[in-house]
């Protein structure tokens, strides 16, 4: 038995074919780890590492408390976080010699080649689908979507009229940060609520097409011979 049931007003077939079942967001069919990459980004992002993820979050936070609230500037902090780290570094490696212990290797660990080509690659394989996706929506092929990405556009530059850059930019790694985890604990109540608003904004879109989108008089379509 499903965790959801759903009600017999629930299962009524739609009009335009689609099921009445709850669909993965974004009618995913792989799991969300692996939609991440299934490497080290995605067990930072779905906090499978609790420890790095948590410290990583700390330090962005900390890094906005330093600029917004003590309205710390850019350069100085630079020098400060790098005198600090150069103390921790002589500390850590002139101490290792007194106690017999291995120094820390941190470029081989921060700056090593593999890990820059896997983020790379990432990075381009993901800008690529976003470009991609973002023509695809301006060039209109689909209605909905090119309508439904102007208003969030527009509700965007509202919310960010708001707000400084660098609490747009927090609030983005925060978001970042948490959002992918929760949905990775609660993915099956997320997925049903979302099927119920899909099915809903895809009667209100059908009532607009018909009431509006189709009454808007357009020129003769030209075939090609």
């Amino acid at each position: 038995m499903p965790k959801y049931a759903m009600t017999s007003s629930d299962s009524d077939s739609e009009t335009d074919g689609h099921s009445s079942a709850p669909v993965r967001l974004f009618h995913r069919e792989r799991s969300l780890h692996s939609v991440f990459g299934g490497g080290r980004a995605a067990d930072l992002l779905l906090w499978r590492k609790r420890n790095i993820s948590a410290a990583i979050l700390m330090g962005i936070t900390v890094i906005w408390f330093l600029f917004e609230v003590f309205e710390y500037q850019f350069l100085p902090l630079l020098c400060h976080l790098s005198i600090t780290l150069m103390l921790i570094t002589f500390i850590w490696s002139n101490g290792a010699v007194l106690f017999n212990r291995s120094p820390p290797r941190i470029p081989e660990m921060i700056l090593s080649e593999s890990t820059f080509k896997k983020v790379a690659s990432a990075v381009h394989t993901n800008l690529n689908y976003f470009i991609n996706t973002i023509y695809d929506i301006a060039c209109g092929k689909d209605l909905q979507f090119f309508l439904l990405a102007i208003a969030s556009l527009w509700i965007l530059s509202v919310f960010g009229a708001y707000f400084s850059t660098l609490n747009l930019i927090y609030i983005g790694f925060l978001c970042v940060g948490t959002i992918p985890a929760l949905y990775d604990r609660y993915q099956d109540e997320v997925d049903y609520v979302a099927s119920k608003w899909n099915k809903d904004m895809r009667k209100v879109y059908r009532r607009f097409d018909s009431r509006v989108l189709r009454r808007i008089p357009r020129g003769p379509v030209k075939h090609k011979k």
